[in-house]
């Protein structure tokens, strides 16, 4: 599935899933774009192009959408992946204060309506486009003691089915991705996930085992080629068997 002549706008790429989706399709082709507030040193992904961006300030994200258009023409492809998650502990909804809740849900969910807004004009005028959401399967379970998380990936799975029938017939599909737990640094360096809950979550999958960065990057590919023509509004699980969707 090659991207030749794409370009692909990928959101919180300095690490984790969006660091391993920028990769694979710069490894298929795309030019790609990374954009993040949070870059460290020199990375080990020249194909990468790095640009600042603070995903939950419109002005940033004009910015970086006008900085795009100015060298590339425009973006084909938006990977919505920034978001606050390795940074949450599980806590019970009594402790959330309403700034960690609108914080959470700034990142998370309007970060995508503003990314997603910037993009589909220019997206509108080339008949094509793919639009992948980042949401969990979290929504599907109802877990607990992540209520602020779960509802901001909650909305993504409305916002996806809603905007996937307002630009369909402009040639843009509007897909989502739900992993499940998924072992990135963040996750690696927050003690708030034990390893008993870890466990947990391993023996709920038909495919007992760690979830890495690396099982999302063949779905992202497919659902931003050619052969996901005729595929938008949909939410694809990805959690090694945990929830059936």
């Amino acid at each position: 599935m090659s991207l030749e002549g794409k370009i692909a706008l990928v959101t919180g790429a300095a690490t984790g899933i969006g660091a391993a989706i920028a990769k694979k399709l710069a490894a298929s082709g795309a030019t790609v774009v990374g954009a993040d507030s949070a870059w460290h040193g020199d990375g080990n992904s020249p194909q990468i192009e790095r640009i600042d961006c603070d995903v939950s300030d419109s002005s940033s994200v004009d910015h970086c959408i006008a900085q795009i258009a100015s060298h590339h023409g425009g973006v084909d492809i938006l990977v919505n992946n920034a978001a606050l998650a390795a940074s949450l502990s599980p806590k019970s909804f009594e402790e959330i204060t309403s700034e960690e809740w609108m914080r959470v849900m700034t990142v998370n969910t309007l970060s995508q309506f503003l990314c997603s807004k910037a993009v589909v004009p220019s997206m509108r005028k080339k008949k094509w486009g793919r639009v992948i959401n980042l949401t969990s399967g979290t929504v599907f379970v109802g877990t607990p003691f992540m209520l602020h998380y779960t509802a901001s990936k909650g909305a993504i799975v409305a916002m996806t089915r809603s905007l996937a029938k307002e630009v369909g017939g402009d040639g843009i599909t509007v897909n989502a991705i739900a992993p499940g737990l998924t072992v990135t640094e963040g996750i690696q360096g927050n003690n708030g996930y034990s390893n008993e809950m870890k466990a947990a979550v391993i023996a709920s999958r038909a495919i007992p085992r760690e979830e890495r960065a690396e099982d999302l990057v063949g779905a992202s590919l497919f659902l931003a080629s050619e052969a996901a023509n005729f595929i938008t509004g949909q939410i694809l699980v990805i959690d090694g068997g945990a929830t059936f969707h």
